[in-house]
């Protein structure tokens, strides 16, 4: 290994991965250090239950904000798939158990489903007109995402939609839905998208920023799922970055850096220390602090409990919906637009929710190469959890308590839709436990490095610059040779590559 590079890489993440190819297809000697013994991070694959052979996503799930762009310009050999079904919503009505089913692409089924919830085909047009509006923003914004940042007012020119800009970009994304929508149950699955990895009210300008970045992903939204698992791409990645010529050293973590006018120095934990023209961090913002010897802000909760479970049988619902599609698309679990600010609220308060709000999905009915032929031929299914409003403080005094209480809690509000019990339909390992994993925001620190169990590092915020603020790609420090390429970023959150491109451009355009 080299001590001198154009360009050192704090992260093997798919982000560090993404501007490691950008910057070596372009000649530039790039070196990308990984402080565990794997790469990946969040997007790894893994064979959580040993015993049984499936490569299950373990951290991050679905893709939608990964652009179709960065998979051509690097030759990715990744593929991503559509699901049969956007979403399922099991609900009670007079004691008689129903569900909301919402099909990828509209039809005469979706829209009875919705007169059967509501009594008339009203919020089925509400819904219509809406993400109508939705989709055409998405459109325009997806577009800039891989391009400098605008100012507020270039955004806002070129989306030309006043109305749909004012209930994004100016107002809580709660009032929207409230004026929009009827249904409790139909506010909620709406308001979900501002929620998944915030810890926000539907009345807080956070959730919005959070459901736009759900909704323009390649300007269509659509959340598909990583053939091969979130492991796939890292695959395709990192033979990307050293096909091009990048170095990639795992077990070597970063402990401090010194920057001069020409040069960023990284020191290791080793006690060797390697140099470049320019730092990319792909590490949150805190980790960044601390290597320059500062104390790092303490960034706010991550707020989701996950799940990952291996079954032999996907369970019943008492609906009677097939469980092959239920389970289909996002399954949206005690998730009405007051159910989710009750959560919000109890736990803001310091209380693990009673009724925790829950989403799931299942991998193995749109792809089932993760799995096994022999956990194929026995019909086996993986399984994941989101249970939101379930923010890190609630586990600092008794991180294993708290784990065991929220999972509890979330597998109860489950098993009420279910005709059996969702442990009962669990793959068990060979000392009869059960194929199931829980991480706590605390579980996901220790393990991947997300401040608080924060998956976007810190508060997301919205893909534009003030008037006032100085023009870049969102990915610039105060140190001119130090860059951000992780989900610190300005449009940095989720599995999106985005500003790994971005801090690859930065260096590439502006230099």
């Amino acid at each position: 290994m080299s001590k001198n590079y154009d360009a050192v890489i704090i992260g093997a993440g798919h982000n560090g991965l993404v501007a490691a190819a950008y910057l070596s297809k372009a000649g530039k000697k790039v070196l990308v250090i990984e402080a565990s013994q794997e790469i990946g991070g969040a997007t790894a694959s893994a064979k959580v239950f040993p015993e049984h052979d499936a490569k299950i996503s373990r951290y991050s799930y679905l893709i939608s904000l990964f652009p179709d762009k960065i998979i051509q310009d690097l030759g990715l050999g990744f593929e991503t798939i559509s699901r049969s079904l956007s979403s399922y919503t099991p609900y009670v009505r007079n004691g008689i158990h129903k569900g909301l089913c919402i099909s990828r692409q509209w039809d005469h089924a979706t829209e009875d489903s919705f007169v059967q919830l509501t009594g008339s085909p009203r919020e089925a047009r509400a819904w219509r007109n809406f993400y109508g509006k939705m989709e055409a923003m998405a459109k325009k914004i997806a577009p800039t995402l891989l391009e400098p940042l605008p100012s507020r007012t270039e955004l806002r020119n070129l989306v030309g939609m006043d109305d749909a800009w004012r209930m994004v970009f100016e107002r809580p994304i709660g009032e929207a839905i409230l004026q929009h929508f009827e249904s409790d149950i139909v506010r909620g699955i709406v308001l979900t998208d501002g929620l998944i990895g915030t810890h926000a009210s539907a009345f807080d300008l956070q959730a919005s920023k959070c459901f736009l970045y759900h909704l323009i992903g390649n300007g269509t939204g659509e959340w598909k799922i990583p053939k091969g698992g979130m492991g796939a791409l890292v695959t395709a990645l990192q033979r990307a970055a050293l096909g091009a010529g990048a170095e990639i050293r795992t077990s070597a973590k970063a402990v401090g850096l010194h920057t001069s006018a020409d040069k960023v120095e990284v020191h290791l934990e080793d006690g060797t220390s390697v140099t470049g023209k320019y730092l990319l961090c792909n590490a949150a913002p805190n980790v960044l602090a601390s290597l320059y010897g500062k104390t790092p802000a303490t960034p706010p909760d991550g707020a989701q409990i996950k799940i990952n479970m291996l079954l032999e049988r996907l369970p019943r619902f008492r609906s009677g919906i097939d469980s092959k599609t239920g389970f289909a698309g996002t399954l949206h679990i005690q998730e009405s637009f007051p159910e989710l600010e009750k959560a919000y609220h109890d736990s803001k308060a310091g209380n693990m929710p009673d009724t925790i709000p829950i989403e799931m999905y299942c991998h193995t009915l749109t792809d089932v190469s993760i799995l096994s032929r022999e956990l194929q031929y026995r019909g086996c299914h993986t399984l994941t959890l989101f249970g939101l409003h379930t923010p890190a403080s609630l586990f600092d005094k008794d991180p294993e308590g708290a784990r065991q209480l929220a999972a509890e809690r979330a597998l109860a509000g489950l098993d009420a839709y279910l005709e059996e019990p969702i442990r009962s339909c669990m793959t068990q390992n060979a000392d009869g436990s059960l194929c199931m994993e829980i991480k706590s925001p605390l579980d996901i620190e220790a393990e991947i490095s997300l401040p608080r169990g924060n998956i976007f590092h810190k508060n997301l915020t919205f893909p534009f610059i003030e008037e006032s603020g100085i023009p870049g790609w969102g990915v610039e420090t105060e140190d001119p040779r130090v860059l951000i390429c992780g989900s610190g970023a300005v449009r940095g959150g989720g599995v999106s590559g985005i500003p790994g491109h971005n801090a690859a451009m930065a260096i590439l355009k502006g230099n």
